[in-house]
């Protein structure tokens, strides 16, 4: 089940974002995020108070969690976008995050279904989202849904230095939508 977020979901989102946090720390997984600085508390927060917020429940428990937006990021305008479109076309997936306990299980992949629906609904077909390009899980598992790797920006991203932001896109039809449950 998908749904807006509520300020009650924030300890638990900020407690995914820990989760992902130790397994970094461990050597695990590889996301680029800096413990205290990117995702925090703060971030769940923040995206909870614009409601922008989603979560993805599974048995009464938040298992995944993102924002979905028409807010491109300001190093989006360095990217090579293979569609030149009104930003009011565009919508965009921010910090996607699953649970590591509940890796492999494919709650990324229908959190991008429907985050691929959400922009359809709002008169949206160009999709666009980033990732650190050392995250090779969340690079790989976009490729899979069709997702195409347009750039990759040099920079400071959301506080953390060094970042090389991989820029991803993909165009909607009509019928795209939940493709990848099959």
């Amino acid at each position: 089940m998908f749904r807006k977020a509520t300020v009650e979901d924030i300890e638990r989102i900020e407690e995914i974002y820990n989760e992902i946090h130790t397994e970094n720390e461990a050597g695990r997984m590889t996301t680029g995020w800096i413990r205290g600085v990117y995702p925090s508390g703060e971030t769940a927060r923040a995206s909870v108070r614009c409601g922008d917020m989603f979560v993805e429940e599974a048995d009464g428990r938040v298992v995944a969690a993102a924002r979905i937006n028409q807010e491109q990021v300001p190093e989006y305008a360095e990217a090579d976008w293979q569609y030149k479109v009104p930003e009011d076309q565009v919508m965009v997936l921010h910090t996607l995050v699953v649970s590591p306990g509940e890796r492999g299980k494919g709650y990324g992949t229908r959190f991008v279904d429907y985050y691929e629906n959400y922009a359809l609904e709002h008169g949206c077909h160009y999709l666009r989202m980033d990732t650190n390009q050392h995250n090779s899980s969340a690079r790989a598992l976009y490729r899979k849904l069709g997702y195409q790797e347009v750039s990759v920006i040099p920079c400071e991203f959301n506080g953390i230095p060094d970042v090389g932001l991989v820029c991803l896109e993909k165009k909607l039809e009509e019928e795209t939508y939940g493709n990848h449950l099959s």
